[in-house]
């Protein structure tokens, strides 16, 4: 009976998972939709450059090319996307009551919670194994616009190839749920980050076409799914081991997901900087119509090689990770019979005062 409601309430448990995913990716793809299609009907020309043009025009030709248009379209872009978010967070806020905990804990410090964390083994290869896979796809996501736009060539299409990955990805996350629960979470791990390897190494040695950039970007979105997916259906699994093995401290789950989300943000940070250093570098001129060698070689790495190698990475620190199927199930058959206990005990306290 003990292992019966264990396993419903894991698949409750990753079935919201998919929902709030789902919900995630399809917001993202709204806001694509909306910031690229309203933005991209007022696209700013772009500035001619070449061995001619010195710095002084480089200067000069933004705030000539910049017209009243191309402001309103960004100023309507974001009221839009604003309006979304204020209403989302209505929803959110009218829609969603707090289920409070009876236990109170004792606050704890940056410090003590980070040693604490980082600390539990499973975590931290956890964290560390979707630090480097979740570099990999953002760089991937932050540069693959410029890509298509200068090195493939394709200025006009590259908003309907950002709605094409976004579109695959919000298709996809149904799909690896299944996925996962039929044949396990680490197993979805290696098949979805790794499906898109033989596409990004196509992207660069196939000589520039619409149809495979279009493939690519599916392939693509396939595996985002996965990125967005699979580290929040087994974070849970991590905080499910850590109350196994510390029975006595308990209630440090926001702990768990606040520094997941600060390791995520840190990876975009980086991911950030990483790009606009290289570009830089690499002589990048902002809305040229044209991009250095240099460039197009460096949009290369950042979309193919760097991530291919951070996915590796990625993958070889999950190698170790201990939570498979079998000791998942194993915990959430101890924490059952640990939450019975305390049950068993608080009724026979009660008995005792009563009488």
């Amino acid at each position: 009976m003990t292992t019966s409601c264990s396993l419903t309430e894991q698949k409750e448990r990753d079935s919201a998972t998919a929902y709030r995913m789902t919900v995630e990716v399809l917001g993202t793809l709204i806001g694509t939709a909306v910031q690229g299609q309203i933005v991209g009907m007022a696209n700013a020309p772009c500035i001619s450059s070449g061995k001619d043009l010195n710095s002084t025009d480089l200067q000069v030709a933004p705030e000539v090319n910049i017209t009243e248009p191309h402001r309103n379209a960004y100023m309507i872009a974001s009221g839009v996307i604003c309006f979304i978010y204020v209403v989302c967070a209505l929803v959110l806020f009218l829609g969603v009551k707090e289920q409070r905990e009876m236990k109170v804990t004792e606050p704890m410090s940056f410090f003590q919670g980070i040693r604490m964390v980082m600390g539990h083994g499973p975590y931290a290869k956890l964290v560390m194994g979707f630090l480097f896979t979740s570099l990999a796809f953002m760089l991937l996501e932050g540069n693959f616009a410029l890509f298509c736009s200068y090195t493939l060539g394709f200025r006009n299409d590259f908003q309907n190839i950002l709605l094409v990955i976004m579109l695959s990805a919000t298709l996809a996350i149904p799909f690896w749920q299944w996925f996962l629960t039929k044949f396990g979470k680490k197993t979805a791990v290696y098949i979805g980050t790794t499906s898109v390897v033989p596409f990004l190494v196509s992207v660069v040695l196939v000589p520039s076409n619409l149809i495979v950039t279009y493939i690519v970007s599916f392939a693509a979105g396939v595996s985002v799914a996965a990125a967005f997916l699979l580290p929040w259906s087994m974070l849970p699994d991590v905080v499910d081991d850590f109350k196994v093995q510390n029975p006595e401290s308990q209630g440090h789950e926001a702990i768990f997901y606040s520094f997941y989300v600060f390791f995520t943000k840190f990876a975009s940070g980086v991911s950030l900087g990483v790009s606009t250093l290289s570009l830089d570098f690499a002589g990048y001129v902002t809305r040229g119509c044209t991009q250095p060698a240099e460039v197009d070689l460096t949009l290369k790495i950042l979309v193919s090689p760097a991530p291919i190698v951070l996915i590796i990475i990625g993958l070889l620190i999950f190698i170790s990770y201990p939570i498979n199927e079998e000791k998942r199930q194993g915990n959430r058959k101890l924490l059952n019979e640990q939450r019975e206990n305390e049950i068993d005990s608080e009724t026979d306290s009660t008995e005792l005062n009563v009488v």
